[in-house]
């Protein structure tokens, strides 16, 4: 190998290496997505909840404002799956039950 080929080799490995190094600190660095089987439950005690009126089985609600349907699962502000529990924007890093209802409900649009 000459000392042209040479140099070269070497450049094309410390281009490799430095766009790798970068490339690991750009994915070790973003932050971790949870997953709503992370998140802890939201819990009626909880004074968010309580200003909301949230109750984690819609039909136990006694508020005037429940209309018969509603329920977090429906609502835009769920955004996790059908059953179960998953996050709801206003309760950031807790899961609501998707049975649930708060007085906030508002139906997703089509």
């Amino acid at each position: 190998m000459s000392g042209q080929e040479e140099f070269e080799s070497r450049r094309r490995f410390l281009k490799f290496a430095a766009g790798t190094a970068a490339a690991a600190v750009l994915v070790s660095g973003l932050p971790r997505v949870a997953r709503a089987d992370d998140l802890p439950h939201v819990s009626e005690a909880d004074s968010t909840a309580k200003a909301l009126g949230y109750v984690e089985d819609a039909s136990k609600t006694t508020d005037a404002k429940h209309k018969p349907g509603d329920n977090c699962a429906n609502c835009q502000f769920y955004t996790g799956a059908a059953a179960g529990y998953g996050p709801c924007q206003l309760f950031p890093g807790k899961a609501v039950a998707a049975k649930g209802w708060c007085i906030s409900h508002t139906a997703k649009q089509a």
